[in-house]
């Protein structure tokens, strides 16, 4: 436990502050109606909403999820989620545009405009509480767990009153300040977790028992865990990190801020922008930050740890007052915090707060969408005025922060939390990306695909037989897990695509009409539309999605050139960064060139 001095703990306040205050002064207008609480009117511009983005994802578990990968299983081991940027740059240059045509005031709106009927009813339905309430409150603990690791670690206080103090502040500007008061304390937000985080490497860097980064790269507890890439001699993690991530998961599984063809918050910011082009650039600029750059000063305490705290059994023997439930890899990084000196500690306590503050408020928010709009509107009183939807979303912005916070109580790690959500939306990814452009999935798709998922999961995960299936000296080797989960859901969709009849005409013609999604997988549709002489195509031009997968390829080279171009001038390998840098800008170029190909086509 530490002991915070007068300036640290008037940087926390000044933070505090500051954040009720803006929350509270937007909320005069965010209250006016559902359209400027969740969306405030559609009129963002992307430098807001991408810093929105960036700092959503910047939450108190990814820096604790991090240390515990990079403890467990090298640097390497962020391929878990490093592979998730194909799935955003796809969002980037093919699905951004498609979401802002369609004019929805959520992602999950956007079932009763592709598909109709009960079933679409019915899947909205419960889409919203399956992701708004139970996911999104999972996701939540998951930030919430982190916050209670850091009071006990760092100030010595118990789960229950690190739960009341972070959640008062975060819950009071969110229900006040709804979509706007969010995205503009995430613009304070963003700037103070930046500092902090980049404060705290660069000092612990400097501490006298890590001697700088050159003695940090050749400390014998951290030489083992440098790669980036996982070696090619161990086949199991090279499969488990490199293979199945960009071979299987980007495109196959949903998780929270990376979903296949976008969705959940970020679509909320999508659908929030100006324009097309502004919810391009703002997911564009997300994607760079969120996997360039931000890693790397969490990737480095993280290897620090290593020389403070080479295992568990250190961890526990400094910091005895955390309880053996909350004990993990993922501590390392709130214990090495502690060494910060006054000052610095408390402006990386108040970004530690601020990333807890902008994550959870969005989470809160978008929630609180699904319920109010999908859920509560269609399902419950169709005829609520918009003042009352708006007071059902404040009223659910607190339940939902009371529901994650008591469930956080009981969870141990992050990374328990992250594997379990990734297998629960496994093999519903290729369902998002095709359903833009292959008029035969239906509201049955999806409804299969998600029982599927769900179903297949809890039983590999949860029953002893599951675990003896995948498992060392089991039937299969773990790592055939996940896309074990993914081959059997995708084989129960189709069938039940085939199985069910399609969507109407009508209902087809008109997603056509409005989104224009173009490719040959809507060519039996645009068939029948010409011999029932109806009108649906209304441009001429070129069809984009081939040049926006090739951006989207483009654009992961020149990322991924950029994050091993900053790893290795860290480990201090500079001809290596230098010439990644220039490939880096090398595919800069292309990708300018694609994207002004992209701007004259249709999308």
């Amino acid at each position: 436990m530490i002991s915070l001095s007068n300036l640290d703990i008037t940087i926390i306040f000044l933070l505090f502050f500051t954040i009720l205050f803006v929350g509270i002064y937007v909320g005069r207008s965010s209250g006016k109606n559902t359209n400027q609480y969740f969306l405030s009117g559609r009129n963002m511009p992307w430098w807001l909403l991408g810093i929105s983005m960036v700092a959503t994802t910047f939450s108190t578990d990814t820096p604790n999820l991090v240390t515990d990968i990079v403890r467990t299983n090298g640097v390497s081991g962020n391929w878990v989620w490093w592979a998730f940027l194909v799935t955003g740059l796809l969002t980037v240059f093919v699905y951004a545009k498609l979401w802002r045509k369609s004019e929805v005031k959520t992602d999950i709106e956007f079932y009763e405009l592709r598909y109709g009927g009960k079933p679409a009813h019915f899947l909205r339905g419960f889409r919203a509480v399956y992701l708004g309430i139970l996911f999104n409150i999972l996701a939540m603990a998951g930030v919430t767990l982190a916050a209670i690791k850091i009071g006990q670690v760092m100030l010595g206080l118990s789960p229950v009153n690190t739960v009341l103090i972070a959640g008062f502040v975060t819950v009071v500007f969110s229900a006040i300040g709804g979509f706007k008061g969010v995205v503009y304390t995430d613009f304070i937000l963003f700037f103070i977790a930046m500092i902090g985080s980049f404060g705290a490497a660069y000092f612990i860097v400097g501490l006298p028992e890590v001697g700088g980064l050159e003695a940090l790269i050749s400390h014998n507890n951290v030489k083992g865990k440098l790669n980036i890439l996982p070696s090619l001699d161990d086949t199991e993690t090279f499969i488990t990190l490199i293979i199945i991530p960009l071979a299987v998961q980007w495109w196959s599984s949903w998780y929270p801020g990376s979903e296949p063809g976008g969705g959940g918050y970020v679509a909320q910011r999508m659908l929030a922008a100006k324009n097309e082009n502004h919810a391009i650039s703002a997911t564009f600029f997300y994607n760079i930050m969120h996997y360039a750059l931000r890693p790397w000063p969490w990737i480095v305490v993280a290897l620090a740890s290593l020389i403070f705290f080479p295992d568990l059994a250190s961890i526990q023997e400094a910091f005895p007052n955390v309880t053996k439930d909350k004990l993990g890899q993922d501590l390392a990084y709130s214990a090495m915090l502690t060494k910060l000196p006054s000052g610095l500690l408390g402006l990386v306590l108040a970004s530690l707060a601020a990333a807890y503050m902008s994550t959870i408020s969005t989470h809160l928010n978008w929630g609180a969408s699904y319920v109010v709009n999908d859920f509560y509107k269609q399902q419950i009183k169709p005829d609520a005025s918009e003042k009352h939807l708006v007071n059902i979303g404040r009223i659910t912005t607190i339940i939902l922060m009371i529901v994650s916070s008591i469930i956080a109580l009981s969870l141990t790690n992050a990374l328990q939390l992250f594997d379990i959500i990734l297998m629960f939306g496994a093999g519903t990814g290729l369902i998002f990306i095709l359903r833009w452009f292959w008029w035969r999935i239906n509201a049955w798709t999806e409804i299969s695909a998600m029982l599927a998922s769900g179903i297949i999961s809890i039983l590999l995960t949860f029953t002893s037989q599951g675990k003896a299936l995948f498992a060392v000296g089991g039937i299969f080797p773990g790592y055939i897990k996940f896309p074990f989960v993914v081959l059997f859901s995708t084989i129960i969709w189709l069938i039940v695509t085939y199985l069910t009849p399609p969507e109407s005409d009508k209902v087809l013609f008109n997603f056509y009409k409005k989104i224009q999604p173009g490719g040959p997988g809507w060519k039996r549709v645009l068939n029948r539309a010409n011999k029932s002489n109806i009108t649906i195509v209304k441009t001429t031009k070129k069809w984009s999605v081939p040049n926006g997968i090739l951006a989207m390829i483009l654009g992961c080279v020149l990322i991924y050139a950029c994050m091993f171009a900053i790893g290795n001038l860290i480990y201090g390998k500079y001809e290596i960064a230098i010439l990644l840098f220039g490939i880096a800008l090398i595919f800069c170029l292309l990708l300018l060139n694609i994207w002004k190909k992209i701007k004259g086509t249709v999308l």
